[in-house]
């Protein structure tokens, strides 16, 4: 079981590697999916993830508080409307579909920004 959580956890980073590259595909969320996959099989590779300079403080919000930070709130939204807007413009959809997709990702938006924004660190942390 141990490899099958490693392997879906390298799917999860590949994933979020695309998603880095592509406007329209997240990569936060699936960042977080590998660190749980990775908590399952691999310490090591959880903890690199966690500390990684560029996403590793985002997991660490994510995993100690569920929150999402206002820029992050801000990204996600913003790149799940453009999604919307290119799927609109280079698939055609019918408006049946296209009503479908488009309360998908209303419904995700809305989730995101429900999520509470970062509690400020204890002034103990803030004096290192």
């Amino acid at each position: 079981m141990r490899w099958l959580w490693f392997g879906l956890g390298w799917l999860m980073v590949a994933l979020g590697a695309i998603g880095a590259l592509l406007p329209v595909m997240p990569t936060t969320i699936f960042l977080i999916l590998a660190v749980g996959c990775f908590a399952r099989s691999s310490p090591t590779f959880e903890r690199r993830l966690l500390e990684h300079p560029r996403y590793g403080p985002a997991l660490r919000l994510w995993r100690e508080q569920g929150a999402i930070s206002r820029k992050g709130k801000l990204f996600a939204s913003a790149g799940m409307a453009l999604g919307f807007v290119l799927f609109w413009w280079g698939a055609h959809p019918s408006w049946k579909f296209a009503t479908v997709v488009g309360l998908g990702f209303l419904a995700s938006a809305a989730y995101v920004l429900s999520r509470p924004a970062p509690r400020p660190a204890p002034p103990d942390a803030r004096r290192c």
